[in-house]
């Protein structure tokens, strides 16, 4: 069965991008629940930090589980990606990510790979930047995998990386790589952009795809938007996917706000 979950922001630097909830962990919670959410996505500086939290305790208060955990934050904080030129910092990149999963593991939670994909340029062209990227995400798959959960790959839109912007080219890659333990994360905002048809791309992908954030063409909280939801609820019930759909949205006209729209949507459609 589909569930809802809904992003929550704990990177300051991070302020102003699309996450539903910022800051309080408890606050965020609360409203979560009081949302109907089944679930949470949390965006944090590190896994140390998130080692300082009552995780746990509030989770369990609430009756909400942990979907996934980014790691964009070693990138937004740490400028750390998965394809530099510079063997340390693609290593450095790596054991931020690996902290990150270790974290997801203790709650079953999967963790996502966005932004530390990076992007080729003038010292690592493509074909070297695939490679690197895919050599990680066979090593960090394999890590996930004694958590008994898949690693989750985000495709990006083209105005944010320069690597692989479809899930058909995603899961070209994928196919490439030694490790079955990745798997694709399904942005809507993402997939607008770039897809010339959603349905069909999440028909064709089925069998790879782990995670959906569900937002809609501008940003927004589903539904706030111009996205036509029920060929995707169509789709996504014809492949049989059970996974989460996750609210990354912008927090407009406001957090409680945004989160409510998203379950009107949901509740329509799922």
């Amino acid at each position: 069965m589909i569930q809802a979950c809904v992003t929550i922001s704990l990177v300051e630097q991070a302020r102003g991008g699309p996450f539903v909830f910022w800051g309080d962990l408890e606050i965020a919670f609360r409203a979560a629940k009081q949302a109907r959410f089944d679930a949470v996505e949390i965006f944090a500086p590190s896994a140390e930090s998130l080692a300082q939290l009552p995780l746990s305790g509030l989770l369990e208060a609430e009756g909400l589980k942990l979907a996934a955990l980014g790691t964009g934050a070693g990138w937004v904080l740490h400028r750390r990606h998965l394809v530099s030129p510079q063997a340390a910092e693609r290593r450095e990149a790596e054991a931020f990510i690996r902290a990150i999963i270790d974290k997801a593991g203790e709650f079953g939670a999967m963790a996502i790979i966005g932004s530390m994909q990076g992007h080729f340029g003038a010292e690592v062209d493509r074909t070297a930047a695939l490679a690197y990227l895919a050599g990680s995400l066979d090593r960090l798959g394999e890590h996930a995998g004694q958590y008994g959960v898949p690693l989750l790959f985000e495709p990006l839109n083209r105005y944010e990386t320069n690597l692989l912007h479809t899930l058909g080219d995603a899961g070209d890659l994928l196919d490439s790589m030694a490790s079955d333990n990745v798997r694709l994360l399904a942005d809507l905002f993402h997939m607008n952009i770039e897809e010339q048809d959603i349905a069909s791309a999440l028909t064709a992908a089925a069998a790879k795809i782990g995670h959906i954030h569900f937002v809609d063409s501008n940003r927004h909280a589903a539904g706030l938007g111009h996205l036509e939801y029920e060929p995707i609820a169509a789709a996504l019930k014809q492949i049989g996917y059970s996974g989460y759909l996750s609210a990354e949205a912008l927090p407009l006209p406001n957090s409680e706000q945004a989160a409510l729209e998203t379950m009107a949507t949901f509740r329509k459609y799922f």
